[in-house]
């Protein structure tokens, strides 16, 4: 095995690397860009210390001071790996911002990703919690990926299939939790690609727009003039994007909500059941723009909880917890959290 340079630094504030901005250390950090460098992170690591992988942040609440060997990813690259007259197939580097690739893609005329612009966090992160928005899904177009077993230290394949991809979920956040990091994920993207505007706004933003050919790069400019008008740029207001999940329940469930809501947003499910709007839950039990302390609910979209900046994560978790609560009591309905919680 040929060892790489890395470093390994000790008591490392991880304010810098969380995208609600809360200041807790880790009790060990390192760095990796390529596979080599992560092999070597992890041979010689202390093994009694656990690892965390973090990527952009976006999808983490620290609640405290982090006994583990948090590992930075930062492997980058996007490379054409199969090519067709209908499609193209892209092997895209963990640490690569999501974003970044979604518009990669689109200013190339490539469909498939486009509504999920301006989602925070990186490509690794896309499959964990098979991220989604605007009625279109990662493992829509999600072709494989690869990731290195932490203790064999070994790299391994993984399908679709393998995944075991739901909503929000993965294979990763359940049976494989914490034993693999993600190193490279392959997405099919569509040459001629199938234009989905039926989700939200998106139709009625593109009207305002004025745009009379409607392409990829149409739908991603709506999508983010959309996502830019109610969601807080964390440079600036310490967020995690959506807090929530939208629940799943039963029809019985949602016939009690209907009788008392008629107005409740939902969908319908392959499986029978309705999906609900969370954000439409919090901001119609009242929470909407309120400030708990140091911490509170956008004013502009219920589904965010934001640092006002010197928030802990406990007190945005307890906030959570509140809302969880008093949306469980109005509605008969169990929010849960989005977010992983450290």
């Amino acid at each position: 095995m040929r060892y790489f340079c890395v470093m390994i630094e000790h008591n490392i504030s991880l304010k810098p690397y969380n995208t609600f901005g809360i200041d807790v250390k880790a009790k060990s950090f390192g760095r990796f860009e390529s596979i080599e460098e992560l092999e070597t992170l992890l041979s010689e690591r202390d093994t009694e210390t656990p690892i965390f992988i973090l990527g952009g942040g976006s999808n983490v609440l620290l609640t405290q001071d982090l006994p583990f060997f948090v590992i930075k990813n930062e492997i980058s690259g996007i490379e054409v790996v199969h090519e067709t007259e209908k499609m193209i197939q892209l092997k895209v580097g963990s640490g690569v911002e999501w974003h970044s690739f979604v518009r990669y893609s689109v200013e190339r005329g490539w469909g498939g990703i486009e509504n999920m612009s301006l989602i925070p966090g990186s490509v690794g992160a896309s499959p964990m919690q098979n991220i989604g928005a605007y009625g279109a899904e990662m493992k829509d177009t999600f072709v494989s990926l690869e990731a290195f077993h932490i203790e064999s230290l070994e790299l391994h394949q993984f399908t679709k299939e393998q995944c075991e991809f739901g909503y929000r979920e993965s294979v990763f956040k359940r049976a494989l939790k914490n034993q693999y990091v993600i190193v490279s994920v392959t997405y099919q993207l569509l040459k001629n690609p199938i234009i989905n505007t039926t989700y939200g706004a998106i139709q009625s933003e593109i009207e305002v727009m004025g745009v009379e050919e409607i392409t990829v790069d149409t739908v991603s400019q709506a999508v983010m003039n959309i996502r830019r008008s109610k969601l807080p740029d964390p440079k600036f207001l310490g967020n995690a994007g959506s807090f929530f999940k939208n629940p799943v329940v039963s029809k019985e469930v949602f016939a009690q909500l209907a009788q008392n809501y008629p107005d409740a947003p939902h969908y319908p499910q392959e499986s029978g059941e309705e999906k609900l709007a969370a954000g439409w839950l919090v901001e119609k039990a009242g929470w909407k723009g309120k400030r708990v302390g140091n911490c509170g609910v956008h004013e502009k979209q219920a589904l965010v909880l934001v640092n006002y900046g010197e928030a802990t994560g406990s007190e945005i978790y307890d906030l959570s917890t509140v809302i969880i609560e008093d949306v469980q009591s109005k509605f008969g309905v169990t929010l849960e959290r989005e977010v992983n919680i450290l």
